[in-house]
C-alpha cells in the first residue's frame, strides 16, 4: 500500500530544537506537512514565531542550554512522541586559538542541549512505550574538522550519546538515531562562504561524491523517516546525509 506522507506522523507530538532557521526550519516544516503537532524550540523568538505562524505549529522561546528552561518547555508543551535535537553552532578557529569559555559554550549548545531535552522527554516515552529520538550531528563528528575541533568533539559526543540512549531504551519501544549532514546550503554555511569565497565553496563541493551542496529539505526527509513508525527496526544508527562524504 502506498505511504500517505501527509498523515504518516498524524497527531504525533514533536519538538524540534533550533527549529526556526536552516535545517531546523526545514525539519519543522516537513514534520508539520506529515501531520505532526510540532513545537519549534528556539532562542530566536522573532524568526520562530514567524515560521510557526506560516506553517501552523507552536513556538516556545527557549534557551536550550538552560535545563530549567527546557523543563518548563516540557511542562508547557509535552509530552512528546518525537524529539529532534537539532540546535547547533560552530566557531571556526584552530584549537590553540580557542579558550575554555569557547569550549563550554560550544559543548553546551551542541551536546548538553541534547542531554537536557532528551532527559525531560524520556520518562513519558518510557511510560507510553513509544518514542522517536532523532539527533542532528555532523560529518565533522565522524571525520573531524580542521578549525572546528570543539564542534567536532561535541558532535562526536552526540553520536556516542545517541547510541547509548538507543541501548538503554529499545526495550521501551523507543528508537534513537543520528543524522549527520555534510555541507548543506543554509544561511549559516553561506555566510562562511562569503568570508572564504569561491575556493571554500569548491572545497566543500569536492568533499562530497556528488559534487554539490545538500539542501535542508534533504536532511528533513531523512529525519521524517526516522521519526515515523516505519523506522521501528532502526535504532542506534548514524545516517549520513552528506553526498557520500562519510564513506572514506
Amino acid at each position: 500500500m502506498p505511504i500517505n506522507f501527509s498523515t504518516r506522523l498524524q497527531d504525533c507530538r514533536a519538538v524540534v530544537s533550533g527549529g526556526a532557521k536552516g535545517i531546523g526550519a526545514a525539519i519543522s516544516r516537513r514534520l508539520v506537512d506529515e501531520g505532526a503537532l510540532v513545537v519549534i524550540c528556539d532562542i530566536d523568538e522573532e524568526t520562530g514565531l514567524e515560521l510557526s505562524r506560516e506553517i501552523g505549529c507552536s513556538f516556545a522561546a527557549t534557551d536550550i542550554t538552560d535545563y530549567d528552561a527546557v523543563s518548563d518547555l516540557y511542562r508547557n508543551h509535552g509530552p512528546f512522541d518525537i524529539v529532534v535535537n537539532n540546535v547547533g553552532v560552530d566557531q571556526h578557529a584552530y584549537f590553540t586559538k580557542t579558550t575554555p569559555a569557547d569550549w563550554r559554550r560550544l559543548l553546551a549548545i551542541n551536546l548538553e542541549s541534547a542531554f537536557a531535552l532528551t532527559h525531560v522527554a524520556l520518562p513519558s516515552m518510557q511510560s507510553s512505550r513509544y518514542g522517536r529520538i532523532v539527533n542532528i550531528a555532523s560529518e565533522a563528528g565522524r571525520l573531524g574538522s580542521s578549525g572546528g575541533a570543539i564542534y567536532s568533539a561535541a558532535k562526536g559526543g552526540v553520536i556516542a550519546f545517541t547510541k547509548s540512549i538507543a541501548r538503554e531504551n529499545a526495550r521501551y519501544g523507543i528508537t534513537a538515531n543520528v543524522v549527520t549532514p555534510g555541507p548543506i546550503a543554509t544561511p549559516l554555511l553561506m555566510s562562511a562562504v562569503e568570508v572564504g569565497g569561491d575556493k571554500l565553496m569548491d572545497q566543500m563541493k569536492a568533499a562530497t561524491l556528488v559534487g554539490r551542496l545538500g539542501e535542508p529539505e534533504e536532511v528533513a526527509a531523512a529525519v521524517a523517516f526516522l521519526a515515523s513508525r516505519e523506522s521501528a527496526f532502526i535504532t542506534g544508527e548514524t545516517l549520513g546525509v552528506s553526498g557520500g562524504m562519510g564513506i572514506g
